[in-house]
């Protein structure tokens, strides 16, 4: 699994009048983390409380946040001002559909077979390379150059 926090202790934030924010958690290390509203789910803990396919929520150049239900909060009977004890996943359903997109172009673009020539590690890295950036247009930016290099047989084969 991809924790992106693992047993660590975090605070409970009220603000009031947030409206399903009023009660979230920041979540530490998450700034470089791409993805849209609705895109990065995840599944976990927090006090032990088992919970799946959560929202995490974008915050322009911050740690990404995820509010945390009444349902939650009477569970683990906490509130805002406590200590939770986390643990997050990310849900991977994004990537995979992600990844036959990304397959499709290449097959679309006939440089499928020098991809699938590629080792294992080179192909997660393009994948990788795909996935980590901003928007909608720069992944398309990015595919069209990883085209280029495909069909140029600019990656070395191990």
């Amino acid at each position: 699994m991809n924790y992106i926090i693992e047993n660590e202790k975090l605070t409970l934030q009220y603000i009031p009048g947030n409206g399903a924010w009023t009660y979230q958690l920041i979540i530490p290390n998450t700034k470089g983390i791409k993805g849209k509203w609705g895109e990065l789910k995840v599944s976990g803990t927090i006090d032990g409380f088992e919970i799946k396919n959560k929202n995490l929520g974008p915050v322009k150049n911050s740690d990404k946040k995820m509010s945390v239900n009444s349902e939650i909060r009477n569970a683990i009977n906490k509130k805002g001002g406590d200590a939770v004890m986390v643990t997050l996943y990310l849900e991977n359903q994004v990537e995979e559909n992600d990844k036959n997109e990304i397959l499709e172009c290449f097959k679309d673009a006939q440089v499928l077979s020098t991809f699938e020539n590629l080792s294992k590690n080179q192909r997660e890295d393009i994948f990788h390379e795909i996935n980590t950036v901003a928007t909608d247009n720069q992944k398309a930016e990015k595919i069209v150059s990883i085209i280029e290099k495909l069909g140029n047989k600019m990656y070395e084969t191990e």
